[in-house]
Parts: structure tokens; C-alpha cells; sequence
């Protein structure tokens, strides 16, 4: 890992941030398992997809309550490339879950469930555990951003084109943005103890609702005992190549109390992705 970098680099990257409303479209020739014909992580991503839009509302409402107490000219601007980032994912993925929610999968439901959690988080937990939650996620998005971005590209090359290019496009913007929320956090609240029992519930939260929401995707499938499935699902994501095994070392720095978001720079190769798959939008 690389030492922990100056406040000048990182000013330079939120500047980076960049707000491409770009409209996907979601047609029916679009084959239903469009990622490696595979249903394991075709459904794996469509459930994310499915709490995303109340997620991204709840991060900007959590980010924008603390917007004027910020004072550095760097870090308002990426908070609204920031709020505009958002919004458009959320509204991108609303649309996605729209084609998912016309084949008949429960992304509906999994939009609805999100909403009531993040109704339970406004009205019970203070401001700044919202902040903290929402600095916690944002490093899962950032560092699930960065396998797609770092790792090998012909995972994105296995999907349906436009999934492709969703998907490409929300890693690039989750990298871009990836510090924003710590950052309002540490100039604002900078408990150490409060950002890190944060993280533990948000782990909690997240892997529960998420393997939930998955195994609904599933049986609404019509694989849920389909065996040879499930142990090429699990060997991609825990055996070899092992995907999310892989993203544990990244995961836990974030209990550094030296962590911040640009210790790693994937800036370089994110350059390589908006050229391949954003196009005009790069």
C-alpha cells in the first residue's frame, strides 16, 4: 500500500469528478442472463441494481446535511459533482430496474425494502452516522468499481453491451467519487469510533440484504437448484478467480485509522475504460 497521500493530491482528484447524464437504454432483444450467460452473476449485479436508487437518494441527503459547514473550495465542488453523480445513477438504475421489473424479477420490492431501511436510518440515527454510513458503502461501491476497473476487461466484454456500458459507467463515477463522503466526514465529525462501528453495521446490513435479495432474484429465475451454477457462482467470487476473496485486503484497510480513499490511485486505468466503453461520454 502506498503511504498515505497529501491534501493537495487529493484535492486534485476531486477534481476529476465529472457528472455524464447519459440515458442507457434497456431494449427486449437484451438476453435475460446478459452477463456470461450466466445467471449467478447476471442476478448478483440486478440485485444491487435493485437498491441502488434509494441508496444513492439517502447518500446525497446524508452528504448534503453537512454541505455548508465544508470550507475547502476543492471539496465543495466534488460535493456537487458528487450530488449530481448520484442522482443520475440513481435515476439510470431506476430505468434498469424498470426492464428487471418487466421480465418479471422483484427489483420493485428489493427498491421498496431499501427505502424503509434509509426512512429508519433519517429518523433514528444521528447526522453523522448517516455520514458514516454512507462513507462506509461508498468504499464497498469504490472497491467493487475498482475490480472491474483494474481487474481483467473482458468481464465487461461478457456482457450485453449496454449492460457493459452501464456498468462501466457507474464503476468509472463510484472511482471518481470515492473519497467525497470521507472526506465531508473527517472535516466535519472525524470520530474515529463512530466511523468504524459504522462500517460494522453497514457490513452487516449490506452482505445480509444483499444475499437476501440475490437468492430472490434467484428462484424467480427458475436456478435455484441448478448445482453446476452455484459451484461455478461460488468458485468465481470466493474460489479462484475469487473476486470478492480478492477484495478483502481492500475492504479491511478501511479500519486504518491512517485509511483514505486515494491511497490507491486507479485514475490511470480508468482513463482505459471511459475510452473503451463510455465513448463520447469519457
Amino acid at each position: 500500500m502506498t503511504a498515505a497521500l497529501s491534501a493537495d493530491t487529493v484535492a486534485a482528484a476531486h477534481h476529476k469528478l465529472k457528472v455524464r447524464k447519459i440515458d442507457f437504454e434497456f431494449t427486449d432483444d437484451i438476453p435475460e442472463f446478459w452477463y456470461a450467460g450466466d445467471p449467478f452473476r447476471t442476478l448478483l449485479l440486478a440485485a444491487l441494481s435493485g437498491g441502488f436508487p434509494e441508496g444513492e437518494r439517502f447518500f446525497i441527503d446524508s452528504v448534503r446535511h453537512f454541505q455548508d459547514r465544508i470550507t475547502d473550495p476543492a471539496l465543495k465542488k466534488a460535493i456537487r459533482s458528487f450530488i449530481g453523480q448520484e442522482a443520475h445513477h440513481a435515476k439510470q438504475h431506476h430505468a434498469l430496474n424498470g426492464f428487471l421489473s418487466r421480465r418479471g424479477y422483484p427489483v420493485d420490492s428489493i427498491d421498496r425494502g431499501v427505502g424503509k431501511l434509509m426512512n429508519l436510518f433519517r429518523n433514528y440515527m444521528t447526522p453523522e452516522r448517516q455520514l458514516a454510513h454512507t462513507a462506509a458503502i461508498e468504499h464497498f461501491t469504490a472497491i467493487m468499481a475498482e475490480h472491474v476497473i483494474m481487474g481483467d476487461l473482458d468481464e465487461l466484454r461478457k456482457m450485453a453491451p449496454e449492460m457493459a456500458r452501464i456498468w462501466a459507467w457507474h464503476a468509472v463515477e463510484e472511482s471518481e467519487h470515492k473519497a467525497v463522503a470521507f472526506d465531508v466526514y473527517k472535516e466535519t465529525v472525524d470520530d474515529e469510533w463512530v466511523r468504524i462501528s459504522q462500517m460494522m453495521l453497514a457490513t452487516f446490513l449490506f452482505l445480509t440484504f444483499s444475499s437476501i435479495d440475490f437468492l430472490r432474484m434467484l428462484r424467480r429465475s427458475g436456478h435455484m437448484t441448478d448445482l453446476k451454477m452455484w459451484m461455478n457462482g461460488i468458485n468465481h467470487y470466493w474460489g479462484r478467480p475469487g473476486v470478492f476473496r480478492r477484495l478483502i485486503p481492500k475492504y479491511l484497510r478501511y479500519y486504518r485509522r491512517d485509511f483514505h480513499p486515494w491511497q490507491e490511485d486507479n485514475s490511470a486505468r480508468v482513463d482505459s475504460v471511459k475510452t473503451e466503453f463510455l465513448g463520447e461520454w469519457a
